[in-house]
């Protein structure tokens, strides 16, 4: 039920030998604790149901137990006073302001940007779930087709900016420069995703200023093979807020 991307033989041991390699992926609690996020791909789909990967593969790491008693994002809302770029993902579930991190993280904003600007995510869903970890989308269209994507892009997790609840970040392979559409949300403290806790690690570039409810309300959704929701949630529009 987790990521697998059947190219690679590494992946597959991986997937084989540690229950839950990030891929930002969660099957039961206890045991998706320890995956990592990864970009879901067309095949790894069909033959995982998208187990999670953001942009490509994320492995799962082991979660602290804490981690929902140390939420570093407030969920209520705040005001943005950065002058930091500010959009809405609305979704079946409700709406979620996001303010984007330009000045620490401005190669992920710009591309995470232009593909609103494209309206790539609209109509896509979120296609990997794990409570108590993150929810990922960005990749996948309500028929399980994948979407073509521009190039990847550099990986900024070396930005200072870490994984807390609340943080959007860039789903990717197990290369390290190769995240493009796909993006995750933490509902809990991910140390395990900061750069240099496991790896290069994964790019944060922003932050939920409002609607956390609707995350954590995404999260608790029943998932089935691959954490795919069992009930489609789908990202209607991701606009800038003005």
């Amino acid at each position: 039920m987790y990521k697998s991307l059947s190219k690679y033989s590494l992946v597959i041991t991986l997937v084989l030998l540690i229950p839950a390699v990030f891929y930002l992926t969660g099957c039961n609690q206890e045991d998706s604790k320890n995956e990592t996020a990864t970009e879901t791909t067309t095949e790894a789909t069909q033959s995982t149901e998208a187990a999670f990967s953001t942009e490509t593969t994320t492995e799962e790491s082991s979660v602290e137990d804490t981690k929902n008693d140390e939420t570093s994002v407030n969920d209520e809302a705040v005001e943005n006073k950065g002058g930091n770029p500010v959009v809405i993902i609305k979704t079946s579930k409700g709406d979620i302001k996001v303010e984007l991190d330009k000045e620490n993280a401005p190669i992920s904003t710009d591309n995470f940007l232009a593909y609103v600007e494209d309206g790539y995510y609209d109509g896509t869903i979120f296609h990997r779930v794990i409570n108590n970890f993150m929810i990922q989308g960005g990749g996948f269209m309500a028929d399980g087709q994948q979407k073509p994507t521009k190039a990847p892009i550099k990986n900024e997790a070396d930005n200072g900016l870490k994984n807390d609840r609340g943080t959007i970040a860039m789903a990717r392979t197990g290369v390290v420069d190769s995240a493009t559409s796909q993006f995750y949300i933490n509902t809990v403290d991910n140390d395990f995703l900061n750069h240099g806790k496991r790896d290069f690690g994964y790019a944060v570039f922003g932050k939920v200023v409002d609607g956390m409810d609707v995350v954590d309300a995404i999260a608790i959704v029943q998932t089935g093979p691959g954490d795919v929701p069992n009930e489609q949630i789908v990202i209607e529009s991701v606009t800038v807020a003005e």
